[in-house]
């Protein structure tokens, strides 16, 4: 008889697995094998991350080379007919954004292409992850095509950036708020952990030092004349909105602690402080940049600026768990580490902001040499994102005891509906 119908003949289940035949040692090293291989590919997954900022950095200096050098030192753009007489439309303003075009033209590829990859060892995560023979094709006929356009529709992409930027600022702020939340439930967990729930505490204490020296200081330097009342209001505003914050934090029905809220009015002050640095020179409202000298300060912050919007870009871009949802929270083996669609969604939206930040949002006019965000269009829109992100916040704070109002006024109905009906 065949000893495979044995089991079955006597009564019994055959619970061997299909490669019962092979050796368990020879199972084990296969099953080692595919540990080995899965995480060189999830390494390379990573490490491809890092590859995309360093693009995208080099691609933000290249922007601001064709905006303050570039009609003086690329001479040959001048036969370029898209570029105008003496290579004008290549250069300053519309050199910005036929730059900020060609970034976004590549991420976009890039996005769609990789857009809803679950599998690490699927076709499109390996062209996410490699090919960077071919990507550096892309990348340089993506770059190349917008020097090949005419100028309105270069504007035209300019009005477009201007929306693509403020849905950048928007994943940025909802990025930075999960963050935040995070911190603060890794911080104080629960009452069980006094030593964490200790530094908790003196955490918040120094963020909201931090907050209310902040305050301070922007009112010495940028408030102390009547003729700064914009200004003052923009202080005085953000130090109210900070009272809000905690006072709201510490109401008995929130009761969210301080921690958050302290790192949420640190953030707040920072964009203040960042608003009112954008505003034009001024004699009596802004005086450390009324001289408008490139000392080595600037270029500094210049720098600076230019690393920011890379971090933000690249922090945003990982961060897609901020923005699911849905509850799903099933991990398979074989799944990537991090949204790739979402990342390069995010890297095309960051072309549009930092060509916006190139120009101070301004189409028309070109922004002075190693500036970068200046002008009163930045000023209100680092003020807009202010407000904003504290209007986020809030209903971050107020949502779950309004959620669980609603929903227990909608159970006493339902009771109430209940009893009227058996009665009689």
């Amino acid at each position: 008889m065949d000893q495979d119908a044995r089991p079955a003949e006597a009564g019994a289940v055959d619970i061997r697995p299909s490669n019962s035949g092979v050796p368990q040692g020879e199972v084990n090293s296969r099953l080692e094998q595919k540990r080995i291989d899965y995480s060189r590919e999830k390494k390379k997954t990573l490490q491809a991350r890092y590859i995309y900022g360093i693009i995208f950095l080099i691609i933000n200096l290249k922007a601001w080379f064709f905006r303050d050098y570039g009609q003086r030192v690329l001479s040959h753009f001048y036969n370029i007919k898209a570029c105008g007489i003496d290579g004008q439309d290549c250069c300053h303003t519309l050199g910005v954004l036929r730059v900020s075009l060609g970034c976004f033209i590549f991420f976009s590829v890039m996005f769609f292409t990789t857009i809803k990859t679950r599998k690490l060892y699927e076709a499109r995560s390996s062209w996410h992850s490699g090919w960077w023979a071919v990507k550096l094709v892309l990348l340089i006929v993506s770059m190349a095509v917008p020097f090949f356009l005419h100028s309105k529709y270069i504007q035209i992409y300019g009005e477009f950036a201007r929306v693509g930027a403020g849905i950048f600022l928007v994943l940025q702020l909802v990025s930075v708020i999960e963050f935040i939340t995070w911190w603060n439930n890794y911080w104080m967990p629960d009452e069980q952990k006094k030593q964490s729930c200790s530094l908790g505490l003196f955490m918040s204490t120094i963020f909201y030092l931090a907050s209310v020296c902040g305050i301070v200081v922007m009112y010495a330097f940028y408030g102390r004349k009547v003729e700064c009342s914009l200004n003052i209001f923009f202080i005085t505003w953000t130090a109210i909105l900070l009272i809000v914050m905690m006072a709201m934090s510490l109401h008995s029905k929130v009761n969210r602690g301080l921690l958050s809220s302290g790192i949420m009015a640190s953030y707040l002050v920072f964009l203040c402080w960042s608003a009112i640095r954008s505003e034009p020179a001024s004699d009596y409202c802004n005086k450390q940049k009324a001289n408008g000298n490139s000392d080595w300060t600037t270029i500094l912050s210049f720098l600076f600026a230019i690393g920011a919007i890379v971090m933000a870009t690249f922090s945003t871009g990982i961060d897609s768990q901020s923005f699911q949802f849905r509850n799903d929270n099933v991990q398979e083996d074989d799944g990537i580490p991090y949204d790739y669609g979402f990342f390069h969604l995010v890297f095309a939206f960051g072309a549009m902001y930092f060509g916006m930040l190139f120009i101070s949002w301004n189409l028309n006019n070109s922004a002075r040499k190693w500036s970068i965000d200046v002008g009163w269009a930045s000023t209100w829109v680092k003020i807009v994102n202010e407000w904003f992100a504290a209007t986020i916040y809030l209903w971050k704070l107020i949502s779950p005891t309004v959620r669980q109002t609603k929903v227990m006024d909608h159970e006493d109905s339902v009771r109430q509906t209940v009893v009227n009906v058996a009665l009689p």
